[in-house]
């Protein structure tokens, strides 16, 4: 029998008791792992034990994987309406929201984001997603094509099988909602790994599973580290396919296990290096707002964070001026204070590597211009920092970061850059600001990303795709296009009257 967690929150933003079981959760039971393995789980705030967990291994795994595929061949996939598939998922969405108070307090305890963006966006955009595939489920449709007067052709889109998902920690439920959505209302089994360092979410979920109505089997909660779990689910022979959002260097691996093994499929959202390039013409307050939520929202820890900000040079001076006022402006603490902007990165190895990187751009020649340091004294706190007088090859300007850290970059023309802004391995997504649409729907084709806004940054929309292009990934994610990564498509040829 696992083990249970309770956490008891009195904060000037929440006051609650959440009651999590830390096991595996497998055929519809928690259960413990087969070699009885722990992970904890720490507090960024102070770099204290939380909890533990189960640590999932490839045993684990493989009980997963029979589970699921058991539970798809005889009570799940097309066998369950989408109709009635639509109706579980929907319900899930009721009992979340029922649930948005716990789920957001412990979604800032585990990760470090402020309860504040939790509870208005990241556990509200979990039940969107949710409720969007809900919609899905009984619209997932084929063609009939024509041929020729003695043949009916038609094509069904068919559940795949058993979908392995392994997910980040900086969106923990957000990143679960965009994986198992589509999955279920496609008709899939899912075994999803949560990051080892963010599972609270994900495990406390798991009840609701049940109660929403899906069979025993249908989902899977596994977790385990990425070099165990995560490479097992990645090579275990009964899962077909693999969706996974982390580094493109883990996405590589991935890559490769499912090669080596039984070719499952794969889809991968992966880094980036996104650039926001801001014109001479804009609206100065609005840019310098959106700016910074492209680079500060979530710490700076999101795969689209406008890292790399070019600015025009007429408008150099004032923008750096407003910029480096509204970064200063921004509240640095504790995660559950009512006007706190930015929590602590979420572990102590991403708060060195962060670290690691404001040394290399000091090495390299960049200037400081506003912050660089921790901030307070126990925890993963970082200011938000400003880089000034970047080159093109320093390491700020082409590695993905993933923390508060803005490269900002004269340029003169148009032409230089979109050069500059494609100058990079990544192309998840871009943004230009500019009060000329002509110029903007110009820039925004050229640049190289598979997401462009205009006058805007990371400002997604449920029912429109995301994903990379180049190093950033293969496939997208939300939208219908997400249904084609959890679909096989079967083509069916009916003779109906040619004669040999």
């Amino acid at each position: 029998m696992s083990s249970t967690f309770t956490y008891q929150f009195d904060t000037p933003t929440y006051k609650g008791t959440s009651t999590v079981l830390t096991g595996l959760f497998i055929n519809g039971k928690f259960v413990d792992p087969v070699e009885k393995g722990t992970i904890e789980v720490l507090n960024p705030v102070n770099g204290k034990v939380i909890t533990s967990v189960a640590a999932g291994t490839a045993a684990d795994i493989d009980i997963a994987a029979q589970a699921a595929r058991k539970a798809y061949k005889e009570r799940w996939g097309l066998k369950v309406p989408g109709a009635q598939r639509g109706r579980m998922l929907n319900k899930l969405a009721d009992l979340l929201q029922a649930n948005a108070d716990e789920f957001s307090a412990l979604e800032a305890l585990d990760v470090g984001k402020t309860f504040s963006v939790a509870r208005m966006a990241d556990i509200p955009g979990a039940i969107a997603v949710l409720r969007y595939y809900a919609g899905w489920a009984d619209k997932i449709q084929g063609k009939t094509i024509e041929t020729n007067d003695k043949k009916l052709a038609y094509t069904r889109h068919e559940p795949i099988g058993v979908v392995g998902a392994i997910i980040p920690w900086n969106f923990p439920l957000t990143m679960l909602s965009w994986k198992i959505g589509p999955a279920l209302a496609a008709g899939n089994a899912v075994i999803l790994k949560p990051s080892e360092l963010t599972p609270l979410t994900a495990l406390r979920l798991c009840p609701l599973f049940v109660e929403a109505g899906f069979p025993d089997g249908v989902v899977n909660i596994v977790n385990g580290y990425g070099s165990t779990a995560g490479q097992a689910l990645s090579e275990n022979m009964i899962v077909d396919k693999i969706a996974f959002t982390g580094s493109t260097l883990t996405g590589r691996k991935i890559m490769e296990a499912a090669a080596k093994t039984n070719l499952k499929k794969v889809t991968l959202e992966l880094g980036g290096k996104s650039p926001s390039v801001v014109f001479d013409d804009v609206d100065l307050k609005q840019t310098v707002k959106w700016v910074s939520h492209g680079i500060f929202m979530n710490h700076g820890q999101a795969c689209t964070a406008g890292s790399r900000i070019f600015v025009q040079a007429g408008i150099y001076d004032k923008f750096l001026k407003a910029f480096t006022e509204h970064a200063l402006s921004l509240k640095v603490g504790d995660p559950f204070a009512r006007d706190t902007y930015q929590g602590p990165q979420v572990s102590q190895m991403q708060f060195e590597r962060i670290m690691g990187y404001i040394k290399s751009g000091k090495e390299e020649g960049a200037t400081v211009h506003v912050g660089g340091e921790r901030h307070g004294n126990e925890g993963y706190f970082i200011q938000p920092t400003i880089f000034t007088e970047c080159k093109p090859n320093m390491k700020i300007v082409q590695e993905e970061i993933f923390g508060p850290v803005a490269a900002i970059i004269k340029f003169t023309t148009e032409e230089e850059a979109i050069e500059q802004a494609n100058d990079t391995l990544y192309g998840l997504a871009c943004s230009v600001f500019t009060k000329d649409v002509d110029r903007a729907i110009r820039v925004a084709h050229s640049i190289e990303a598979g997401t462009a806004w205009i006058n805007c940054h990371n400002s997604t929309e449920l029912s429109v795709p995301f994903g990379g292009f180049k190093q950033s990934g293969i496939g997208r994610e939300l939208g219908e296009y997400a249904l084609e990564n959890y679909t096989n498509v079967k083509a069916v040829h009916v003779n109906i009257g040619h004669r040999l």
